[in-house]
This record gives C-alpha cells, sequence and structure tokens, in this order.
C-alpha cells in the first residue's frame, strides 16, 4: 500500500492524517477517495499512521523502554495494540527488515483487565487486528497466537511470581502505576525481557509519583510521551467531556488523570505515595478484629461532603490492615447508614465506629433503628485532623498499616491533605484515623466471635 503521507498529506493542526482529511471539501474527498485501490481503502481501515495522532505514534529512536503518561481517554490501550501489532506485521519502519517477535508479555494489572480490556475491549487487539493476521484467543492458555506463529501471553501485574522465568522479545505494561506489586513485577518482567536483538517495553500509564515511574522518567533508555485526556475529545462523549471538566477542571486529580500530569507529594502531608506503596500487601492472614468507621457528613444531598466508609483489620501479629473504602457521596443520612451497615455485617466486622461531633446521638439512633443489635461506638473529636491523624501516621512509617490494594480516592486524600485553609474536607481520611485508632491506639476490645 502506498504510504499514508501521499494519500492525505500532513497532518497539521488536526492531529492524525484521518481528521485531515475530515476538513477537505466534499469533490476533493470524493477525489481522494477514488484514487485508492480496493486494496488500498482495505489497508487503510487498519493502518494506525493514517488514523493516529503524531504523539501516538513509537519514537522513531532507538530505546528500550517507552513511557506513556496520559490521562484518561487518551488512547493509550490503542497506543499499545497497535505497537505490538506493528511489530508483528512488520508496519513499523524501524522494524520492516526484521523477523517478528515470537514471545510477548502482556502485562495488566490484574488477568481480567488483560482478557477484557487488552485483548476482547472496544479498543483491543480482536478489535483492531485485520482479518488477515487477527490473532486467536485461547483464554484457558491466556494467550494470543497469531497466523505467523508469533504467541502473546497475558499476566498480572498483582501477581508478579507469573513474570518469574518466562522469557520474551518485548512487552506491553499497561497501567504500570496501578500495580498492587509494581517493583517486584516490573523487576521480573524485565529480567525475562531477554530474547531477540533488541528487546523493548512499552509502558501506557496515568501517572503516580511512584519511585519506579520517577525512575523511568530519569532513565536516558526511556522516551517519554504526554498527554491529556481532551486531546481524544473527538472520540469521546460531548457529555463525558463536560462532565470531566465540571467535575476536575482545576483540581489537583484533575491534573493528574485528565492531563497527565506527574504530580509530586504535597509539603506538609503526613502521608507520601513512596509511604503507602511501601506498605501495600494483600491481606492474606487472619484477622482477630474488624471495624467499619464511617466519618458521617453534616447534610445530604449531591453538594454534600462525602460520608467516608473505611473497613480495617487487626492482625494476629498486630499488623492492620485497610481492606476497603465504601465512601458514598450525596446520600441521605439513611443511605450511607445502611451502606456502612452493609459493609458491617458484610466483613463480619465487630464494631462500627462513628464520629458523632455533628450528629450527636442521632448518629448512633439512626443506625440502630436499621439495626438494632449493632456493636456501635460513638468517638467524638476533641483535637484537629492533624493532630488525631499525626500517631496513625506514625503506624504507617513503622510498617504497621498495610493497604490491601489500591484505593486511589482515599490515597489521593492522605497524599496530599495538609490541614491548610481551603483544603476540602478529607472524609476518607477521618474514617481511616478513627478505623486505625479503633484497633491499634485504643483499649483493647474483645473479638466479636464470628459464626461461619
Amino acid at each position: 500500500m502506498s504510504s499514508p503521507s501521499r494519500l492525505a498529506g500532513a497532518p497539521g493542526a488536526y492531529g492524525s492524517l484521518a481528521e485531515a482529511c475530515s476538513g477537505l471539501g466534499r469533490n476533493q474527498l470524493q477525489r481522494f477517495i477514488a484514487s485508492l485501490s480496493e486494496e488500498e481503502c482495505r489497508a487503510l481501515i487498519h493502518d494506525w499512521r493514517f488514523w493516529a495522532r503524531p504523539n501516538q505514534l513509537a519514537p522513531e529512536k532507538n530505546w528500550f523502554c517507552w513511557l506513556v503518561l496520559a490521562g484518561r481517554g487518551f488512547g493509550k490501550t490503542r497506543m499499545g495494540v497497535e505497537w505490538v501489532r506493528s511489530k508483528i506485521e512488520g508496519t513499523s519502519p524501524l522494524t520492516a527488515h526484521l523477523e517478528a517477535p515470537q514471545r510477548i508479555a502482556l502485562v495488566s494489572q490484574t488477568m481480567g483487565d488483560g482478557r477484557d480490556v487488552v485483548v476482547e475491549g472496544e479498543s483491543g487487539f480482536l478489535a483492531h487486528s485485520p482479518p488477515y493476521m487477527r490473532p486467536r484467543f485461547e483464554p484457558s492458555r491466556r494467550r494470543l497466537i497469531w497466523p505467523n506463529g508469533v504467541k502473546a501471553y497475558i499476566y498480572s501485574g498483582d501477581e508478579p511470581d507469573q513474570l518469574r522465568g518466562p522469557q520474551h522479545h518485548l512487552a506491553w505494561a499497561d497501567e504500570l502505576a496501578k500495580w498492587r506489586h509494581s517493583e517486584s513485577a516490573w523487576s521480573n518482567l524485565i529480567l525475562g525481557l531477554r530474547l531477540g536483538p533488541s528487546p523493548q517495553v512499552m509502558v501506557t500509564t496515568t501517572p503516580k509519583p511512584l519511585p519506579l515511574i520517577k525512575r523511568l522518567l530519569e532513565d536516558s533508555n526511556t522516551v517519554v510521551t504526554r498527554g491529556s485526556t481532551f486531546e481524544n475529545a473527538r472520540n469521546l462523549s460531548p457529555r463525558f467531556i463536560g462532565e470531566m471538566r465540571r467535575t476536575f477542571e482545576g483540581t489537583r486529580l484533575g491534573r493528574q488523570e485528565l492531563y497527565g500530569e506527574l504530580l509530586e507529594d504535597t509539603p506538609g502531608a503526613l502521608w507520601s505515595h513512596g509511604l503507602l506503596e511501601k506498605g501495600r500487601q494483600p491481606c492474606t492472614v487472619e484477622l482477630k478484629r474488624i471495624v467499619v468507621a464511617v466519618d458521617p457528613p453534616v447534610s445530604s444531598g449531591p453538594e454534600a461532603n462525602r460520608c467516608g466508609i473505611i473497613v480495617a483489620g487487626l492482625a494476629m501479629n498486630g499488623e492492620i490492615y485497610v481492606i476497603d473504602d465504601r465512601s458514598v457521596q450525596g446520600a441521605s443520612p439513611h443511605g450511607w447508614a445502611a451502606k456502612a451497615l452493609a459493609a458491617y455485617h458484610e466483613f463480619k466486622a465487630d464494631r462500627l465506629v462513628a464520629e458523632v461531633n455533628n450528629g450527636g446521638d442521632l448518629v448512633e439512633a439512626l443506625m440502630r433503628q436499621i439495626e438494632p443489635e449493632v456493636s456501635f461506638r460513638a468517638v467524638r473529636a476533641s483535637r484537629g485532623k492533624i493532630t488525631r491523624a499525626e500517631p496513625v501516621a506514625a503506624l504507617y512509617e513503622r510498617g504497621r498499616v498495610h493497604h490491601a490494594m489500591h484505593f486511589r480516592e482515599l490515597e489521593e486524600e492522605l497524599c496530599h491533605y495538609t490541614g491548610a485553609a481551603g483544603d476540602a474536607s478529607p472524609d476518607r481520611l477521618d474514617a481511616l484515623v478513627w478505623a486505625v485508632t479503633d484497633l491499634a491506639l485504643s483499649p483493647a476490645a474483645e473479638p466479636r466471635i464470628r459464626t461461619v
């Protein structure tokens, strides 16, 4: 097929060559289409160089790691799929003369993400491979097989031992910043990236200030692509774009999740992303106590503060695991109370702890109206939020508190709240502090007898 530049000219302000074509007049567009052979028309549908924006194409310089730090909806998944396709089908100008890699690692946060997003998703391999080079998916063996014999194996970044041993020619690491055990999984991945003359790895992720991400940025063998959600607005729902601007424009979370900025930890905050990442580990031990802590909002409705609801447990060895975040926005008092009690029963908790500064006895009365037998403890804040949080943060620093999974919104609050004027109410942080305080910094309570 002829090159895309011959077909459409330079992309200019439109971004992609396809968008440039959409700006042609009707007669000019008809002449362009008529100039294509039937074979070129079929090939054009799957030619990423035609559809991609310039910053979605692989860098032409030699590199080991291509790090794509971009906002949600930027098109990162499609970029990963098309980069792997270019290697397999020989459509990359830099690799057209090379043999296709025979073993590829596709690493997502979970196996489910690998299947639902990378393989079967709207931007995945099955949706965007041409009929003559469409891979066969073997779910039971966690792999894709292309007609030319190339095999791609699906791994979970949350299970690093899966990557201990297998060898690959190249790899695609999707949403690296979300992997529960990113350091060990990444080490195992690149230790096995040793086949062929020029192994490479592509990383596509919404950025977080993790030590691993920072090291990749500083590595001379890494090339970096950055981008925002709004660069891909033509392919996203206008309602979605409007809602994202309304909700997150001008916020720190919006800068990270929409504009793809790597935000450093906030000076004065008691927690850091590095501290949370260091202590993160799944809860595989027996818990002798479990509590559900609630920080009730003063009012209800869409504009009200969030109701913080955190579930945490105390292990036999004295370590604490934060096991769920059930916080809810805009619920009525009955709504958030029911949600807290649902978590109390689901996790077979020993106690429900709730701050009563604003609701007084009404908070307990509300809970008992729904569940008369609930084990309830009212707590009252007599000191400032930072003062109450300091001993809890100290437990994190001593390695005694672990997050059993990623809790994005909770962790953003922990790492950015300083108590300064203008800071948003840290509802999740407050609930976490009450939970950990009850488990580790209050007089010991007898555990509840659980029935199996």
